[in-house]
């Protein structure tokens, strides 16, 4: 029995574990282009590929065909606990399109929220940029570099979140930390992030199923014993209505299993090894309501360039993280970032330690992004590379309030830092968002990255 607060070696819960590769569904990577560019905007096109997360993929015993996971609950007599389980079930190649609703052309790919497959259906998907090999996950240093993307969020309504962003994960998946995981990077294993996620199937290559709870709310998820933490930089967490840009470091260094405190759970929220809170940057949420929206200076009716740059204290690649600059590009015009409009913090328009400690004195928040080692720490993992990693969601746990409404609901509207954007308080419940946005999507392209100033015109 584990005392609260125990880090589970990975090493050791894969010891006896394997995660199988089935074979009954080819397993394509839909290709994705993406640039690199260098000093005076010159960008180098590079053939990478996507990959769906293990989570989403079918999984079923070695033998045949037989679930191994159906809806929220596992097959016991497959799955009696996560070793055996391990061994006894493959993860599956993906239907991208026709069951996931994952689209690629060019640079450009393409998640639909819920797409009616041959034999489920779906909500929601998360994918991971693959290196050139087919067989690692890209990884991207990037202290003094910038980070461009295009995106189209006109047909992402109040409720969803359509994700980009970089988590501490290995580049194979888990393959050489846990040698019997036969199934890798190329199929989607090893997600970890910021909030410690428990609905995480398997994790270091055994399955998560020791005291698994099926969801309430959703059909498709539930909740196991462990979960699995790393340092997690959000890039864009956005729908048509808000946006908010986000670093949450951690104390551990990659993929690390938690339970009990360490997971930071309930009241146990700060005294765990990752900073779930952050320090955000929502610019409706700063001050500025006229910003982000349509119609608004930066207008989610047409698609824009997102522009993040991270600067060192010393302009190179292995200083230390002093701040995270944003840039927006549309029609041709540079957008800066709006302007802080809150008492007691600086009038400035990025992220910084300083913008951080304010932040959470003026809104009354806990600065755990301090205590987990802020910016500096944020630093070492993004110099060290991370996974890139993009997704739609919606969100059973609170109804993404968090991002586009007012939150949390027991504090008035109209104090500093509660309002984060123009969706109501009853908006974003999954099974209203569900039934009445199966088609939403989010569109990412023409991904670039570069030295500061390298990878847009201006």
């Amino acid at each position: 029995m584990y005392s609260t607060g125990t880090l589970i070696s990975l090493a050791l819960l894969s010891a006896v574990s394997a995660q199988q590769v089935g074979t009954l569904t080819a397993e394509s990577h839909p290709k994705l282009t993406w640039s690199k560019c260098s000093e005076g905007g010159s960008c180098t096109e590079v053939s990478g590929s996507v990959t769906l997360d293990s989570n989403w993929r079918w999984l079923h015993d070695t033998a045949g065909s037989d679930n191994c996971y159906t809806g929220n609950e596992w097959d016991t007599a497959l799955c009696p606990d996560g070793a055996t389980c391990a061994e006894n079930c493959a993860l599956d190649g993906a239907d991208y399109e026709g069951t996931y609703g994952l689209k690629t052309s060019g640079d450009a790919l393409t998640h639909t929220f819920v797409t009616e497959g041959p034999y489920s259906t779906n909500i929601g998907s998360r994918v991971y940029l693959m290196a050139d090999d087919d067989e690692n996950y890209e990884m991207f240093s990037l202290l003094n570099q910038e980070f461009t993307f295009d995106v189209d969020v006109s047909n992402l309504p109040c409720g969803l979140n359509g994700a980009l962003y970089f988590v501490d994960m290995e580049a194979d998946g888990g393959l050489s930390s846990n040698a019997n995981n036969k199934a890798g990077a190329a199929y989607g294993t090893g997600y970890c992030d910021a909030q410690c996620p428990h609905d995480i199937k398997f994790i270091a290559g055994e399955a998560n199923v020791e005291g698994w709870t099926p969801s309430d709310s959703d059909a498709n998820a539930g909740s196991g014993k462990f979960g699995t933490c790393c340092s997690e930089m959000d890039i864009w967490e956005a729908n048509s209505m808000a946006t908010a840009y986000t670093p949450h470091p951690c104390t551990v260094d990659g993929p690390t299993a938690c339970e009990g405190t360490d997971c930071s759970d309930g009241d146990d929220r700060y005294s765990g090894v990752c900073d779930k809170d952050g320090c955000d940057f929502n610019s409706y949420r700063m001050g500025d309501t006229s910003f982000f929206g349509s119609g608004k200076t930066v207008d989610t009716k047409s698609k824009f360039t997102v522009v993040t740059q991270f600067i060192t204290a010393d302009n190179s690649t292995t200083g230390a993280l002093t701040e995270i600059r944003r840039l927006y590009v549309q029609d041709g015009t540079v957008i800066q970032n709006s302007a802080v409009a809150i008492d007691g913090i600086d009038e400035v328009d990025s992220i910084t330690d300083d913008f951080c400690a304010q932040q959470k004195t003026a809104f009354g928040d806990t600065n755990d992004f301090e205590k987990k080692g802020a910016l500096a720490r944020m630093g070492e993992k993004l110099g060290a590379g991370m996974v890139l990693t993009m997704s739609i969601w919606d969100d059973h746990a609170a109804h993404m309030l968090w991002l586009d409404s007012a939150y949390p609901l027991d504090k008035d509207a109209s104090a500093p830092g509660v309002t984060r954007g123009e969706c109501s308080t009853d908006s974003g419940a999954p099974e209203d968002v569900e039934a009445a946005s199966p088609d939403a999507s989010v569109t990412f392209s023409n991904i670039k990255v570069g030295p500061i100033g390298s990878t847009f015109s201006s």
